[in-house]
């Protein structure tokens, strides 16, 4: 499929951008399929405003495509922009239409810790997603990575922000949620790789880093990379989920409901399904990335 077109549902977001990079640096055409433009996006690649809950321009979007990467995401909840609307129904919209187009590869972003049965409304429409992509289309690859890390990230430069303004660092619980950060740029290589069917087959890919750690060990690493000690504060979980439904009010939301409830448990690579190893790709450590997100 190195020459062939492939559309990038959320192209313009933190991992679809890296994605669409990844293709054209590899010689495949890209077009990106998202609400907006972005000012920094690449300017040969074709852009078509999207609204992924109509079926006619998800149709269109996919016009002469031999693949589609659908990496639409969301954390918080903003009039018809449900998760069930964006993670359900908007996914199965895609895989429906790609199936119909005849499109030989469709890779569907997920997450590490989908669950349909999941009490958190969050985590359940990520599991009910997975379902209805497979549903209609059955040869998807499904892919989940665990919290990725990378330029204007959500994860490392709003750690680095707190240890550099506080004293004092607030922790999820006790701090020891086991986390497995992972590259954004291996994750968006792993999205490529597997469009390739002679390098990928149609399954699930959980993806990680080479390194799990728990919150507090992460902040912890965070912290000795800037030189600071700060001193870590554990607040319960009823505290975080009333201060994300506040922090959802805001523009920007810094903090999710869904955030949360994806911190009460581990976000690790289960070791029975196939990874990083099964497409040929060694991930970058969250050591070697530090210096460079923290300059």
């Amino acid at each position: 499929m190195a020459d062939r077109l492939v559309t990038v549902f959320g192209g313009t977001g933190f991992l679809g951008s890296r994605v669409v990079r990844r293709l054209l640096t590899q010689g495949t055409p890209a077009r990106i399929a998202a609400r907006h433009p972005r000012a920094d996006g690449p300017p040969a690649v074709p852009f078509l405003a999207t609204d992924i809950g109509s079926d006619a321009a998800v149709a269109a979007a996919l016009a002469g495509a031999a693949g589609a990467v659908n990496a639409v995401g969301l954390y918080v909840e903003r009039g018809a922009d449900t998760f069930a609307a964006v993670h359900v129904a908007a996914a199965e919209r895609i895989a429906r239409a790609a199936r119909r187009a005849g499109l030989e590869r469709l890779v569907h972003v997920s997450g590490i810790g989908a669950d349909a049965a999941s009490p958190s409304p969050y985590i359940s429409s990520r599991g009910q997603g997975e379902r209805a992509v497979r549903t209609a289309f059955p040869d998807a690859i499904i892919v989940r990575p665990a919290v990725m890390f990378g330029r204007d990230d959500a994860l490392i430069s709003t750690l680095a922000n707190l240890v550099r303004r506080l004293p004092a660092i607030p922790l999820f619980g006790s701090g020891r949620t086991r986390l497995q950060p992972v590259s954004v740029d291996d994750v968006a290589a792993a999205i490529v790789r597997s469009l390739d069917p002679q390098t990928a087959r149609a399954t699930t890919y959980e993806l990680g880093g080479p390194r799990v750690y728990t919150y507090a060990e992460l902040i912890g690493a965070v912290a000795g990379r800037l030189g600071r000690h700060p001193l870590l504060l554990p607040l319960p979980f009823a505290f975080w989920h009333a201060a994300a439904r506040m922090a959802e009010l805001l523009p920007g939301a810094p903090l999710s409901r869904g955030q949360v409830a994806l911190m009460r448990g581990d976000s690790t690579a289960a070791a029975t399904l196939p990874g990083f190893a099964a497409l040929g790709i060694a991930p970058q450590s969250l050591e070697q990335a530090l210096a460079e997100l923290l300059a």
